[in-house]
């Protein structure tokens, strides 16, 4: 079983793209103006979790 991928609550999102800039595979994008991971890209290194200003990005934090 792999590991969760990161999640988008799209009523948080800020749509400030900071998830966008620091994601090392590209894996989100926006669509409607709030954020979305491609769940095919993400590695689930958490980077956009932690970047997040309103936590509006879910899942396990990874070490």
């Amino acid at each position: 079983m792999g590991m969760p991928k990161a999640m988008v609550d799209r009523k948080k999102c800020l749509s400030c793209g900071g998830c966008i800039s620091v994601c090392p595979q590209d894996a989100l994008s926006m669509e409607g103006m709030k954020a979305l991971v491609e769940d095919d890209k993400c590695i689930s290194c958490a980077i956009c979790i932690r970047i997040c200003p309103v936590g509006a990005i879910s899942g396990e934090v990874y070490s």
